[in-house]
Formats: structure tokens, C-alpha cells, sequence
């Protein structure tokens, strides 16, 4: 049976890029933590194994992750620590996560705590609010976007005028997916909220700026970055 596609349209999710990192100390206990973007539980794995090579001296790799536009993938690791004291603390804070107020919609983010012990017993309590609140501090810190499946839709201009008329549209709020170039032309390609009201006014729009030169070709939906407000 073919799998459903998703019916969720956006969400909220990392900032594509490198790690970001954010260190907390407790009772002489370093908790390192590390957030990066993923799609895939193998990418998530392969974050775990990098920082295990790359803190091979840490007691302790802990781990959570929750992947998906439904969010339907989720796990966690307390990798040694006494059952339910790290990775699940973890994952709730991902989980949990208020993205807006009332909203928790974060996605596609891998969480790994490195511990380096500090030779004082924090208890089962202690690591849970450890292990929580060293997620949920590097999470305050870390840059957001909105992932957003939009309507790719595409106009063909010459190459002289293509600068001008994407920054255009830029300043009038469009969000723009990768350029492509031909032989003769420039393919601005918009990305679009999928509705046809939406669809119309870029239409108007792109007609009014080339003075009626040039229109939109409406064409498949995307997965795209969109800047939080």
C-alpha cells in the first residue's frame, strides 16, 4: 500500500548549516550539547558517532531526536545513565518546544548531550532537570526557520532584467527558490503558498512589474526555508 503523503504544510525546524553548540555546568558536570538539523534517523546516528570520535574521553553520549513534518519519528538514548533520566527529559524538550506561543511544532532536529562527570552525584532528579534544561538552553539560542511546502511557480525573463525585477520581488515580501538560466533567459522561480488567491496575485504582481512581459508558470510544491518574522 502507498504511503500517505503528509497533509502538515509547515513547521519549524533548524536553520540549515553547521552545528550549534551551547555548554552548561552543574556540580562540576560539563553538559555539551549539540543541535543539528536532520532528515533522516541514519543522519541522526551519524551525529551521535561524530561527537562520540570527537569526545571520545565523555562518559556519557545522550540523545534525542524528532524528525518528520507530522513528527512521527521519535527517539532517545540515555547511553548509561540510570533509565529515564536523559534521553527522555531530552525529547520532551524537543517535543516541547514552543516555537510561538502555544505552538509546538519543532521538527527535523537531532539533540546530543555530551557529560563529562564531575565526581558529583546529581541523582535521578538532578540529571532529569540537567539533561532538559541543557537542551532547552541551547534551543533559546539556536537560529529557527519556518519549512514551509509551497507552490513553486516560475517566470522566464531576460537576463538583463532578471536582477531587477527578483529584487522586486523580494521587497514585496515573495519568497524565492534556486534560479535557473537558460540559453536566453533567467527562471525566477517563486515559491508560493499553494492557494489560488495567493497564485493570482503573484500573477498580478509579476505582470504589473514587466508590464505585462511576462507571467507565472504554476508548477509542483516544495519543501522551503522561510525566515521566521
Amino acid at each position: 500500500m502507498q504511503e500517505q503523503e503528509s497533509r502538515t504544510t509547515a513547521y519549524t525546524t533548524l536553520a540549515a548549516g553547521t552545528d550549534f553548540r551551547h555548554e552548561i555546568e552543574l556540580k562540576r558536570s560539563r553538559f555539551i550539547t549539540v543541535l543539528r538539523r536532520t532528515a533522516t534517523e541514519e543522519a541522526a546516528k551519524d551525529l551521535v558517532s561524530g561527537l562520540r570520535r570527537e569526545f571520545h574521553d565523555a562518559r556519557h553520549h545522550c540523545s534525542a531526536f524528532v524528525l518528520g513534518p507530522d513528527r512521527d519519528v521519535q527517539r532517545s538514548n540515555d547511553d548509561g545513565e540510570p533509565s529515564g533520566t536523559a534521553g527522555t527529559p531530552m525529547l520532551e524538550a524537543l517535543v516541547k518546544r514552543e516555537t510561538t506561543p502555544g505552538v509546538t511544532d519543532l521538527s527535523d532536529v537531532s539533540a546530543v548531550v555530551v557529560r563529562y562527570f564531575g565526581g558529583i552525584l546529581l541523582g535521578a532528579g538532578g540529571l532529569v532537570r540537567a539533561y532538559s534544561e541543557s537542551v532547552s538552553a541551547a534551543l533559546e539560542r539556536a537560529p529557527l526557520v519556518r519549512r514551509c511546502r509551497l507552490r513553486i511557480c516560475e517566470s522566464s525573463v531576460p537576463h538583463a532584467a532578471a536582477g531587477r525585477l527578483e529584487n522586486d520581488l523580494r521587497a514585496a515580501g515573495f519568497v524565492m527558490a534556486e534560479t535557473g538560466y537558460g540559453a536566453q533567459d533567467t527562471i525566477l522561480r517563486l515559491a508560493i503558498p499553494d492557494e489560488p488567491a495567493d497564485i493570482a496575485a503573484a500573477t498580478d504582481r509579476v505582470l504589473s512589474l514587466t508590464a505585462g512581459k511576462a507571467t507565472l508558470r504554476p508548477g509542483g510544491t516544495e519543501w522551503i526555508d522561510v525566515p521566521l518574522p
